[in-house]
């Protein structure tokens, strides 16, 4: 057995894994499908390899009884792989790997031996160009790609650093190291935050809603006074560039006037992330002015028009919508919300395609219940409505 390296995982029989502050015993193996079989204390589940490389506190359990598992450097879990991706990113890295190779070698493929058709192209051929010359090239040939095709290999403001930094991580990853570190699972945890740093960055963001706008500099500033003041000098404090990250996981990316922020951490409900997973269980109102100017009545004076819309949170459909003249009132409001639960009534010249098409629910007994032929829109009664802070929504 070879000795564990950092980021590096051994799944032997016999192995004991740490995950979670639990010991687990690796009882099996099925490498064909993936999957180590785990025990502990009489249970046993099979987990697969890429939930071991995805969980935030796996790691080699100590050598001997007794002794105290060192933290490993670098993040939890193993690196992303191309096994990780789709097969569409999977296709973008191969342009990218196209891109890259064509600058370090000059051929698609890499290979001299292989050249491709038209290879090696006068701007890259290596017999007359330098690694720098074909490194500007290359810049400069994506930075004149159409917008679309830039966005797609995201590669459009790649300069030579860039192209430097990419070469540099080809020697040690490959393929992935033209990866888009946004398509993967960042690892989670940080080892650094300890149950007193939690409480020190609480206390801080307590601290943070009362007072007037402050910086990230000012905030790692309370969190480090009250780690001193209650846990003493040789307390462990985060580093300031940990604290910004941590301060935009937990608490979000900021902007919010603080006395919104108070109204909504004085909710419980607010702290919760809902998962939507039925038409009906959350509708969004909203109002917003249209940027046009409208006339009431031929002779009236133009004045704004405001549009206040109520939308399905999981089909994203309107569901019903209202435009009042210069601005909305609790009335227009509580009208919208008798729009999203009543049908709406076939309108005189409206044709067929504009009438009740949904399955399940023939036309018949829905025109029944509403005593009028209904409108291809869809009702309900919702059961949770979200608004925004505006005057009008108060009351409801």
């Amino acid at each position: 057995m070879t000795p564990a390296r950092p980021g590096y995982l051994e799944l032997s029989a016999g192995a004991v894994l740490r995950l979670g502050g639990a010991d687990w015993t690796v009882t099996s193996i099925e490498a064909h499908h993936g999957r180590v079989l785990l025990g502990a204390a009489g249970e046993q589940r099979w987990r697969s390899f890429r939930w071991l490389a995805a969980h935030p506190d796996c790691r080699p359990a100590a050598a001997r009884p007794g002794e105290e598992d060192e933290p490993e450097p670098g993040p939890p879990g193993q690196p992303a792989t191309l096994d990780d991706l789709t097969d569409y990113q999977r296709r973008v890295v191969a342009l990218r790997v196209a891109h890259l190779l064509e600058t370090q070698t000059g051929y698609r493929g890499g290979d001299p031996l292989r050249p491709g058709p038209g290879e090696p192209r006068p701007a890259y051929d290596p017999r007359r160009t330098t690694l720098g010359q074909r490194q500007r090239a290359k810049a400069a040939e994506l930075s004149a790609l159409r917008a679309d095709e830039a966005a797609l290999l995201g590669l459009g403001q790649v300069s030579e650093r860039t192209l430097r930094r990419m070469a540099a991580a080809w020697r040690d990853r490959g393929p992935a190291s033209c990866m888009d570190g946004r398509w993967v699972r960042r690892p989670g945890g940080h080892r650094s935050v300890t149950e007193q740093v939690r409480e020190a960055v609480f206390a801080a963001r307590l601290e943070d809603l009362h007072r007037s706008a402050l910086s990230m500099q000012d905030r790692y500033t309370l969190v480090a006074q009250y780690t001193s003041e209650k846990f003493g000098p040789q307390a462990p404090v985060p580093s300031y560039s940990t604290l910004r990250v941590l301060w935009a996981e937990w608490f979000g990316p900021g902007g919010t006037r603080k006395r919104y922020q108070q109204t909504a951490d004085a909710f419980d409900a607010a702290q919760v992330h809902v998962v939507v997973h039925r038409p009906g269980q959350v509708v969004a109102l909203d109002t917003t002015p249209l940027p046009v100017m409208v006339r009431d009545g031929v002779f009236g004076d133009p004045v704004s028009v405001h549009l206040t819309l109520a939308l399905d949170v999981f089909t994203h459909s309107a569901v019903a919508f209202r435009l009042t003249l210069v601005s909305d009132t609790s009335v227009d409001v509580a009208m919208l919300l008798r729009d999203v639960m009543m049908p709406l009534p076939m309108r005189p010249g409206w044709d067929g395609d504009m009438e009740w098409p949904y399955p399940g629910v023939p036309a018949s007994v829905v025109a029944e219940f509403a005593g009028h032929k209904v409108a291809a829109l869809p009702f309900f009664a919702p059961e949770t409505v979200t608004t925004d802070h505006g005057s009008v929504y108060k009351i409801l």
